[in-house]
């Protein structure tokens, strides 16, 4: 086992060049690569955050080269950092799973996955799909929020992978797209009786819901206002008679009676299916929102977060 341990040592630091680089240096500087961040960087090493900072610059100073913009928050990897980064990821990892931090592998199990993403998406869609993981010996941290202060939470280190509500910009995280959801307009069978259906809202537009209470999940109403402008080609001139911010918590009052709203299709097709919700329009093209699943760039030192993002790319298909 020894032996084994030299070579890949003895590999990490070829791929660095003919001088001798420290292995905690380079260690150091690929959890800084994958974290995006020094402070988040120490974390994921259990070292301070000025420790990974003068290691950081030693190694610099060795290589002659500038590995990391500093940013406003956290870091950009130069061009250089990229490609020593695929010089010595696959040799570091390697040893990573002989060692690892006190052991063998196969004792110390990885570390659990932090995902995070809209609430609705990951009760309706992601926790029904996670058993294999689990089964598989994955281990889940999973926390519902917003797709903002997520994605800043991501670059910042605290979640390996997060369900976002639109593309991120910028060159910090990596994401691709996941799934497609379609929005339907719906009301309780007594309203929908009331305002005449999906063929009065085709004949006379929203005029037909006037005198109906809107249920929003937000003040300014995003989803609904979004669903006007795209369909009808107007924009929305109301306010909600009740707002809660919790999609499920729109779907309830809605199926209760209390008015109309707009909700992801996947979120009430239960409720569709039953009748306890009725589609007020059907429109030729519905509005469509894009989730992507976003990741920090740099491979994870944790090989489940890889098998994570894997098997919702691979779930999603069936959305």
């Amino acid at each position: 086992m020894r032996h084994r341990d030299s070579n890949e040592e003895e590999e990490a630091r070829q791929s660095v060049g003919a001088a001798p680089v420290d292995l905690n240096l380079l260690r150091t500087f690929l959890a800084v690569y994958r974290t995006g961040s020094f402070t988040a960087g120490a974390r994921l090493l259990g070292l301070s955050q000025p420790t990974v900072t003068t290691q950081i610059r030693t190694l610099e100073r060795q290589l002659d080269r500038e590995l990391f913009q500093r940013l406003a928050r956290g870091v950009a990897p130069g061009p250089y950092a990229d490609e020593l980064a695929s010089r010595i990821v696959d040799p570091l990892d390697a040893l990573a799973t002989v060692t690892g931090p006190g052991g063998p592998s196969d004792v110390h199990p990885a570390e659990p996955v932090h995902l995070a993403g809209p609430a609705e998406l990951l009760t309706h869609r992601v926790m029904p799909a996670v058993a294999p993981l689990v089964d598989r010996g994955v281990r889940l941290r999973i926390t519902p929020g917003l797709t903002e202060p997520l994605l800043e939470e991501l670059r910042a280190g605290r979640y390996d992978l997060v369900l976002s509500t639109y593309r991120p910009r910028g060159r910090a995280l990596a994401s691709v797209p996941l799934a497609d959801e379609e929005f339907v307009l719906v009301a309780a069978p007594a309203w929908a009786e009331r305002i005449g259906g999906a063929a009065r809202l085709a004949a006379d537009g929203p005029a037909a819901l006037h005198g109906v209470p809107l249920v929003a999940y937000a003040e300014d109403v995003p989803i609904v206002r979004r669903y006007w402008r795209h369909v009808f080609g107007r924009r929305l001139v109301r306010h909600p008679a009740v707002t809660m911010p919790d999609l499920n918590a729109v779907k309830a009052a809605v199926a209760g009676g209390t008015g109309f709203s707009v909700l992801p299709r996947y979120l009430c097709s239960a409720e569709l299916a039953s009748g306890a919700l009725i589609p007020l329009h059907d429109p030729d093209d519905p509005p469509i929102n894009t989730a992507f699943l976003a990741q920090r760039p740099g491979s994870s030192g944790n090989p489940h977060v890889a098998l994570v993002r894997d098997h919702l790319l691979e779930i999603a298909r069936d959305w």
